[in-house]
């Protein structure tokens, strides 16, 4: 009821709070690079609070809508060892993204996925970015993605960051999980 109550009074005042996307993964899979893809000029460097630790804040605008997206440190898992990782874990946990784009190094996917299932089990809306996809093919090997989505119930989209291929493709995948929810004004 105070939930139905509150996005009836945001409704009202006509206040919508953006929709924030959260960009992770392990350090130098293209996080930084998709993050430049999704925001172009609309950057800000912060450090987290009590830390040195950069974190990137921009917004995308896709469709007429816009979205806060984050660009969270490099991390392994979410049982932080690093300050990076500590850092990326306090925001997964107060900061509360509607969606987690959780980018992977292609020819790395079994090292990659322990934290994408990590991600998976805390209940957040996760997206597997499927990076590096050039890099792949250049090795001669492939990933059968709708194969790979089935199994891990979440949308996956293979990206090449560097060149922008795939990067519209999950603009609009976010436009569609995130402009249109009602329940994102309803959420403190």
């Amino acid at each position: 009821m105070a939930t139905e109550t509150k996005r009836q009074g945001r409704a009202q005042r006509g206040t919508r709070r953006k929709p924030t996307v959260l960009i992770a993964g392990n350090p130098n899979v293209g996080k930084s690079m998709l993050f430049h893809k999704l925001t172009g000029r609309y950057v800000t460097v912060s450090n987290y609070p009590g830390t040195t630790v950069e974190v990137l804040r921009g917004q995308m605008r896709w469709r007429g809508q816009e979205f806060e997206v984050i660009d969270a440190p490099g991390m392994y898992s979410l049982i932080p060892i690093t300050e990076e990782e500590r850092v990326a874990r306090r925001i997964l946990l107060h900061d509360k993204p509607d969606l987690v784009l959780h980018v992977i190094d292609a020819k790395n996917l079994a090292r990659m996925l322990p934290l994408t299932a990590q991600l998976i089990e805390m209940g957040i809306p996760v997206v597997v970015v499927l990076n590096m996809m050039d890099e792949l093919e250049r090795a001669g090997l492939s990933i059968q993605v709708e194969a790979l989505q089935q199994q891990l119930g979440v949308p996956v989209v293979p990206t090449v960051c560097l060149t922008g291929q795939g990067i519209n493709n999950l603009k609009e995948l976010i436009y569609e999980r995130l402009a249109a929810n009602p329940d994102l004004s309803a959420r403190d």
